[in-house]
């Protein structure tokens, strides 16, 4: 009667020897830790053949099937290292050039279209002979976006580099007893309501508002962050002349505790050149 042990014997495992430089280099791909765990993984297959484990004891080792040992062990034998690397997969051939890649980039930088101020995918397609979807994935694989534009002003100030260490100095490094104060203001906000009241957010459904509405005028809008805190002090003004900035800075006189410096960060709006601010209480002038 033949034993189990005997059934379950299998082909005898391909034997691997190796060189002083296939171990150094198996070893190395096999304990380094940015190498990719699939190759770590074969590298450490590999050396275990090679100290002479069965492919079921590797498999159960290594937490691997046996055909994936047996594989790899194969594959090494017949070539060596480069056998263990990924093969290129078979896919579709190339069909744009390196030619019509530059010609995209170049095109897209320095022209624009006859009929329009910049390109678009359809129009550059049009033009160099490509299908739009082409175009796109070209200009998000160079980060060209042709359609936006961003603005900057340089300034003409000759004192523009004192003043901008004075105002990043003041953010970073206050004075002792002082308070610094970021001011702005939003004007021309629209004071508007809805015809009929709104009707309240429900289980399964939104809040409802009807689609037309009533103007109230405009306000304006005088608000000084304190940096250190994040607290806001506001006011809302029915006009935008140099009379409701001083209402304002007088609110904002009255909330500083007495005692403190303050120090206003403010842009050079016309209404804010006014010589009354600057005596304000006694305060430091602003910026």
């Amino acid at each position: 009667m033949e034993s189990s042990a005997t059934k379950r014997r299998g082909p005898r495992a391909v034997r691997v020897t190796l060189s002083h430089a296939e171990r150094e280099t198996l070893e190395g791909w096999a304990r380094r830790r940015n190498s990719a765990q699939a190759l770590a993984l074969r590298a450490r297959i590999v050396l275990g053949a090679a100290a002479g484990e069965g492919n079921t004891e590797l498999a159960e080792r290594l937490g691997v099937t046996r055909m994936t040992v047996a594989k790899w062990r194969t594959r090494f034998v017949v070539h060596r290292v480069d056998g263990l690397l990924d093969q290129p997969r078979p896919g579709r051939p190339r069909t744009i050039s390196d030619e019509q890649v530059e010609e995209v980039i170049v095109r897209t930088l320095e022209s624009t279209p006859t009929d329009a101020t910049h390109w678009s995918t359809r129009s550059m397609a049009a033009e160099v002979g490509l299908s739009q979807t082409a175009v796109s994935r070209i200009w998000r694989a160079f980060g060209l976006q042709p359609h936006r534009v961003e603005s900057f002003e340089l300034s003409a100030d000759p004192l523009f580099v004192d003043k901008v260490r004075d105002v990043v100095g003041l953010y970073l490094d206050p004075p002792e007893r002082a308070l610094v104060l970021c001011v702005d203001e939003k004007s021309q906000i629209q004071a508007l309501d809805r015809t009929q009241p709104i009707f309240p957010m429900l289980p399964g459904v939104p809040e409802r508002a009807t689609h037309d509405y009533r103007r109230a005028g405009t306000s304006s809008l005088f608000a000084a962050l304190d940096i250190a805190s994040g607290r806001v002090i506001g006011s809302l003004h029915a006009r935008h002349r140099t009379v409701e900035f001083m209402k304002f800075l007088r609110q904002v006189d009255a909330a500083v505790p007495p005692g403190l410096d303050v120090h206003l960060i403010l842009d050079n709006y016309t209404t804010h050149k006014n010589q009354g601010g600057a005596a304000l209480a006694g305060r430091t002038p602003p910026l």
